[in-house]
């Protein structure tokens, strides 16, 4: 199994950043996290360049339809994996992910943190082909 993918996380909730940095670290993930897009875009526009980008859609300020659209307009992190681990689960909202270049959509609330991982790896692996 390959280790050491750079994935960055990005959530409005500090508990819940935490404990994915957490998880996906001891799962041998190199781990950013940023609280919020706007640290995120710093991040990336800094050079950041992950493997993996994990982010939620609903957070203040910019969500993360919004954050995926600027990423988009600016070229960053054009060949990370996209992925949306949010609550918000309806069809409307898998659809407009895939429509701004996501290839997986994670519903938090059906998923333990270990099942959020697997299917991240899935995914990676599904991506691959």
């Amino acid at each position: 199994m390959e280790t050491n993918k750079k994935i960055l996380i990005i959530d409005d909730d500090n508990f819940l950043l935490d404990m994915y940095a957490l998880k996906f670290g001891k799962s041998l993930f190199d781990v950013t996290s940023a609280l919020g897009p706007e640290i995120a875009l710093e991040k990336l526009r800094a050079g950041l360049s992950p493997d993996i980008i994990l982010l939620d859609i609903v957070m203040p300020v910019m969500d993360g339809f919004e954050l995926l659209e600027k990423m988009k307009e600016e070229n960053l992190s054009v060949n990370s994996i996209k992925i949306i681990l949010s609550n918000r689960g309806q069809p409307s909202d898998i659809a407009r992910g895939e429509a701004l270049g996501t290839s997986g959509y994670i519903v938090k609330a059906s998923s333990t943190p270990t099942e959020v991982i697997d299917k991240v790896r899935s995914i990676i692996s599904e991506h691959k082909k």
